[in-house]
């Protein structure tokens, strides 16, 4: 039932422990055969070939766990900043999150990252691996407080002894617990530990008091809070967001692991008391949806994974509950879904269940015109729930294939992979013939090419992609004659153009005829100007599309028997490339206009970078979470490894986003080094 379920995302820096925490809830309530090992590649969570291989977490991974009667629908999703995606998908279903970091490492990037991303869902923290050497607690919690303010206070502190990690004491309950073998077993709170003890319940009784008036009544009053009120205080502040508790443990030991599927249960709420659901109506309206057990039954869509065999789609109930071979209605295309069997997903590994209550999360395959983020409503019941913002890709490689005759496999494979991962795109450019692939960073393109050669059987080539440039004139030029004149036997061929050539104010092709007496007939005008159109695709410095030119006919030749439409076409490319070069042509670089957001400290080192790029700052502002924005314009071709460099320089803080402006003069000295790079990959293709 609904109120026995808790949907929990587990984020947090890539490497501190979240899939091994993962683990260890499953092996502790004998929800897996085994304690799987990360290095081992045998987690439940991490199963993909891919995921073995790399001992990373690349997707979001459903593990329910069943702890005292209550449904624990763990989702683990990736630390790495490629793959936040999956984290988002993980996040939207959940109705609190549990950020996990390392107690030697402290608060990473991830870490921060995390706690933005899930800013208006209940939050917890858990210091994890405190069995490793160096690992300090304090310290960590410390520089929780310090990062994240007082609302963090904690729950569970361990108990440390000649230096190692022995036990664990419930501040809440106080009580201590250490490991005897493969058992954890309750032992008397050491006496050494008490004013420790006392120190940590002080800040934890100061939030709780906040929750309600009665609490801080008897705060005030010098009461201690008996376990019970601590409890449903602490359940208040994480409901309300004004408390964050902190756990520790470790997960190779299991020391931990239940009193934070304990704190859970606790501290998190069941689904049907979250906030509403926001959804639009058939006319576009901003409704609420009720989380009702007993309502019309709504789903939301919220992964899809794409094999062989079809699709797979995750989904949460919203409202209502949902039975094998229900008929519900897609909300964004009108179209009926009739689901099949409904699965329970561990990990890879599936079995056939009945139906899914509300708050519940399941899966079903072969919905035929199902996405991610759509909803499926009872009929007559129709609310399209708010999607997933996923952030805009921002790291582009040209792919390739190895070996000839390869593309249409590239494009399909990848086609597929889009079903189930909205964070990249594909756009075959046909002016620089190139596919490029656009994604979060150089490991989710790399995990992408991968997942080529491992599914489809297609190798893959990455190189940068080639910038789209433009050619113009910029003077102009008079009395160019373009002759075409061929003598064979029967008709021969002659057509004889006078022509000027000048910027125009349009990127277009303005043509224009100012011929007098009928020396070139008006039938032969449009045969001028299509010789013109061809022409510009292709300029006279690097072969790139020619714009902003204004050509004139003003004067010409024909012959009443050899003159064609050809014959005119063929002259007036003859008068463009003789023209040309004479009217001072120039390369035209596009230029996009940048905005990045950091933090201050970082400002002085992303401005002299930009000013490495042929940047110009056009301002500086202040942005949400301490953040400056930087706005600069920048050449798109000095922007290729930016996504890279940015988390390299801002220890993956940055953020940017890029947009297209406009076109300018590329600087003498890279003209010609574009050029000379365009001749010559121009000859390796010839």
């Amino acid at each position: 039932m609904t109120s026995n379920i808790r949907n929990l995302c587990l984020m947090g820096h890539g490497g501190d422990g979240k899939t091994s925490l993962a683990e260890s809830m499953l092996w502790l309530t004998k929800g897996s055969d085994r304690l799987g090992k990360v290095t081992d590649g045998n987690t439940v969570s991490d199963f993909e070939p891919e995921e073995v291989r790399r001992q990373i977490s690349l997707s979001a991974s459903l593990l329910p766990v069943n702890y005292a009667g209550v449904k624990l629908n763990i989702i683990d999703t990736p630390g790495f900043l490629d793959f936040v995606g999956e984290t988002l998908q993980g996040l939207r279903v959940s109705e609190a999150c549990l950020i996990v970091l390392g107690g030697k490492s402290g608060v990473g990037v991830g870490t921060e990252r995390a706690w933005k991303l899930a800013a208006k869902k209940p939050r917890m923290l858990y210091i994890s691996k405190m069995d490793e050497e160096n690992a300090d607690y304090h310290k960590t919690f410390e520089a929780l407080r310090a990062q994240f303010g007082i609302s963090v206070c904690p729950v569970v502190i361990p108990i440390i002894e000649s230096g190692k990690f022995t036990g664990i004491v419930d501040i809440v309950t106080h009580k201590a617990y250490k490991c005897n073998g493969a058992k954890v077993e309750e032992i008397p709170v050491p006496a050494s530990m008490e004013d420790s003890i006392e120190e940590m319940y002080a800040l934890l009784a100061e939030n709780v008091a906040e929750t309600s008036e009665e609490l801080m009544e008897k705060y005030f009053g010098g009461d201690p809070f008996s376990p019970e009120e601590l409890k449903a205080g602490i359940a208040a502040g994480v409901a309300s967001l004004s408390l964050t508790p902190v756990f520790c443990g470790s997960a190779v030991t299991g020391l931990g692991t239940e009193a934070l599927m304990r704190g859970i249960c606790d501290y998190v709420s069941d689904p049907t008391n979250a906030p509403p659901e926001i959804a639009a109506d058939d006319d576009g309206n901003e409704i609420e949806v009720p989380r009702d057990p007993d309502g019309p039954c709504r789903l939301f869509v919220f992964k899809t994974l794409s094999d062989q065999y079809g699709k797979f789609s995750f989904f949460k109930v919203v409202s209502g509950r949902v039975s094998g071979d229900t008929t519900l209605v897609n909300a964004r295309t009108g179209a009926n879904e009739k689901l099949g069997r409904l699965q329970l997903v561990k990990g890879k590994t599936k079995s056939e269940t009945g139906e899914f209550c509300c708050g519940d999360i399941g899966a079903v395959a072969k919905l035929t015109d199902t996405k991610t983020g759509d909803s499926l409503c009872a009929p007559g019941n129709l609310a399209a729930l708010s999607g997933i913002d996923f952030p805009p890709p921002c790291y582009s490689l040209a792919f390739a294939p190895k070996v000839k005759g390869g593309e249409e496999k590239i494009s399909a494979g990848l086609t597929r992979m889009s079903e189930e991962d909205l964070t990249f795109t594909m756009v075959q450019n046909v002016e620089t013939k190139q596919l490029v692939v656009t994604g979060q960073g150089d490991i989710h393109l790399d995990v992408l090419c991968a997942k080529l050669k491992g599914r489809f059987g297609v190798e893959v080539e990455t190189e940068a992609p080639r910038v789209a440039y433009r050619e113009k004139i910029r003077k102009k030029v008079t009395g160019i004659e373009g002759k075409h004149k061929k003598q064979s036997g029967g008709h021969g061929q002659f057509g004889l153009v006078i022509m000027d050539f000048e910027p125009g104010e349009s990127e277009e092709l303005i043509f224009e005829e100012k011929v007098f007496g009928g020396s070139v007939p008006k039938q032969y005008f449009p045969a001028v100007e299509k010789g013109l159109r061809d022409c510009i695709q292709r300029g006279i410095l690097a072969g790139y599309p020619l714009v902003h030119l204004k050509a004139t006919l003003t004067d010409g030749k024909h012959h009443e028997v050899d003159s064609s439409e050809m014959a005119f076409k063929l002259a007036s490319r003859l008068a463009y490339k003789a023209g040309l070069p004479q009217a001072n042509p120039v390369l035209l670089e596009p230029v996009g206009m940048l905005r990045v957001f950091i933090p201050d400290q970082y400002m002085g080192d992303i401005i002299s970078d930009l000013n490495k790029r042929r940047g110009r700052v056009m301002g500086m502002s202040p942005g949400e979470d301490k953040q400056q924005i930087v706005e600069a314009e920048v050449p798109m071709a000095e922007m290729s490894s930016y996504a890279i460099d940015l988390r390299s320089m801002t220890q993956g803080r940055g953020s940017f986003t890029l947009e297209f402006q406009r076109y300018e003069e590329t600087p003498a000295s890279v003209q010609q080094k574009v050029i000379e790079e365009t001749r010559q990959l121009q000859e390796e293709e010839d």
